[in-house]
């Protein structure tokens, strides 16, 4: 019986079964990507957001595409702006003396991908990430590192929406 058990795992997991992950699905005449500023257009302004999510952006299809980066006519085109930032308390410490014991930074970017080669995959709609911390010190010392790990992870879901199709 054991010998049988062990041929039957054994045949399983020699004829067994194929998992592709390929992660994304970049049509194969797609050269090109147009990325445009996303103007900062949230109540609460961040001077350096703007920039840095879009160098974000353009960073992150560099490293994980074949596509080039073009200020002309592309086959792809991301555009949109920032529609939301904001630095919230989420737990209060200490009822007779409140303080916040946890913040929330949420930052919403809204985003019209438009794919010149399949108009079907192109897409409009707003994507927000958070990031929750607990402020250690100075809130300006610690803000850039923040929007820099909610930007990667609006980042990630702006490309895998284009691109992943999962």
């Amino acid at each position: 019986m054991k010998n049988l058990a062990i041929l039957l795992l054994l045949s399983v997991s020699l004829t067994g079964c194929k998992i592709s992950l390929k992660g994304e699905s970049i049509p194969t005449d797609m050269k090109t990507v147009n990325i445009q500023i996303f103007e900062n257009n949230a109540p609460l302004v961040v001077p350096y957001l703007s920039s840095q999510f879009t160098e974000d952006l353009k960073t992150r299809i560099r490293s994980q595409t074949r596509l080039t980066i073009t200020q002309n006519d592309a086959h792809g085109v991301f555009s949109g702006n920032i529609t939301g930032y904001s630095i919230t308390p989420e737990a209060i410490t200490d009822n007779q003396n409140p303080v916040a014991g946890a913040n929330r930074l949420t930052i919403t970017i809204s985003v019209k991908y438009t794919n010149n080669l399949n108009p079907k995959q192109s897409y409009e709609e707003s994507f927000t990430r958070f990031k929750q911390f607990k402020l250690t010190g100075n809130l300006q010392a610690m803000e850039r590192g923040l929007i820099k790990d909610v930007t990667d992870q609006l980042t990630e879901d702006i490309f895998n929406r284009a691109f992943a199709q999962w």
